[in-house]
């Protein structure tokens, strides 16, 4: 395979992982916080999104932005190499890289949601960044252990708040213990009510609000994310210092890796659905099976589906589809933030205002809104220029100079 069409490699990959980001981000956008674990708050909901609700789980949850964050890894080392290559310091480079990601990131925040990943990535990426001579396996196993020491410890810190909520589940409750999570519950409802008051106020009201009352929400998402980042940014690294992306493994080994990882991580995500569903996606169990419990079947998933997109991209890349996911990908970073400046529009307070009137099953009709805006514009887009806009700002900064943005014609 070429440097060419593995780079094409991994901007489909991209392209379709900025697309499923939107899937469970949506609910952020659409509503408080707390319908990112359940369907049933901040009220009951119906069938129609139980069953939605759970297809997010099965299929998008974890996978999308472990996805994300593993090609972040992936481009970040390929970005290292290409600049020594010509010559050039390449960590110093992408320390500036990671400067201006992370002030983009904080802007983010800012300016539309509370709810940014690249400040996170910036700050962890410098992280993986000492990484970037070690050996793919050294990266695979230090990945690991941060993968299970973050599961552990989330594990050993949510146990006795799941165990107190499934003795409320089953009738089982001291008084105590009803009374503790009584005051838990009211806890989430008042701060689905100040979410819901945040995002209907008008834009300043808005930004005041982060400023003054959520200031360290960025930092407390890198202290409750770094691991998880950090294992798939490594694994990212050793995923494409290893070839996998440039179609290096052998066609056996892809195909192990991709039914075997995606059926192991499948077959658990879809036993914990059966048994939450009938349950009504208990908020706390859920909080800690997003966060922790479920941490490895997300990982074997996301392995699973990077091999078989590694498998299934040169028949992709011949279609018009995926093309169109490609050139989504080449975007991602503009198609990142463009899905926050369009579903805020949408949803908040300065825009039309509709935070909080739709369930889970509704807000699929605008994931669908924005897939289709992300795949018509990006490749219309890319015929007439070399990068994304905001793809194209992120370089001229971090070289500290304007590169050219248009397209040479081409000869007749």
């Amino acid at each position: 395979m070429t440097q060419q069409s593995r780079i094409r490699t991994l901007d489909l990959i991209r392209g379709i992982a900025v697309l499923g980001i939107l899937a469970i981000n949506i609910a952020s956008y659409a509503g408080p916080d707390s319908g990112l674990q359940t369907p049933n708050l901040p009220h009951p909901g119906s069938a129609a999104d139980q069953w939605a609700f759970a297809f997010k789980l099965v299929f998008f949850e974890g996978k999308m932005r472990g996805l994300f964050a593993m090609l972040f890894g992936a481009s970040m080392l390929l970005y290292l190499d290409r600049r020594e290559a010509t010559g050039r310091d390449g960590d110093w480079l992408q320390l500036r890289r990671l400067f201006w990601l992370g002030l983009f990131g904080l802007a983010h925040f800012i300016l539309f949601w509370d709810g940014d990943i690249l400040f996170l990535y910036a700050c962890v990426g410098v992280g993986a960044l000492l990484l970037r001579n070690a050996a793919p396996l050294a990266m695979a196993i230090v990945a690991l252990a941060a993968f299970t020491l973050w599961h552990v410890l989330g594990m050993v810190s949510w146990w006795p708040s799941i165990m107190r909520e499934m003795a409320v589940l089953t009738g089982t409750a001291s008084p105590v213990e009803l009374q503790i999570h009584r005051e838990i519950m009211a806890g989430i409802v008042a701060e689905d009510r100040a979410d819901s008051a945040a995002n209907l106020a008008g834009f300043g009201a808005a930004v005041r609000t982060r400023l003054s009352e959520q200031i360290e929400h960025p930092l407390m998402i890198v202290a409750y994310n770094w691991a998880e980042a950090l294992g798939y940014m490594l694994i990212g690294m050793a995923l494409q210092r290893s070839g996998f992306f440039a179609g290096h493994w052998p066609a056996a080994r892809l195909r192990l890796l991709g039914f075997g990882a995606t059926g192991l991580g499948l077959a658990a995500t879809l036993a914990f659905a059966v048994w939450a569903h009938p349950r009504g996606y208990p908020v706390l169990t859920m909080q800690l099976a997003q966060s922790y419990a479920m941490v490895f079947p997300h990982l074997l998933m996301v392995t699973g589906y990077a091999a078989l997109l590694v498998m299934a991209a040169p028949h992709l890349l011949a279609t018009r589809l995926g093309q169109r996911l490609e050139a989504a990908g080449k975007c991602a970073f503009t198609n990142y933030l463009g899905s926050t400046v369009l579903m805020t529009a949408i949803f908040s307070g300065w825009g039309l205002g509709l935070f909080g009137q739709f369930g889970t099953a509704k807000q699929v009709w605008f994931v669908l809104l924005g897939w289709a805006v992300m795949l018509i514009w990006s490749q219309p887009w890319l015929a007439r220029y070399q990068q994304g806009p905001l793809e194209w700002l992120w370089r001229c900064l971090t070289e500290w100079q304007v590169k050219p943005l248009r397209r040479k014609p081409t000869p007749p």
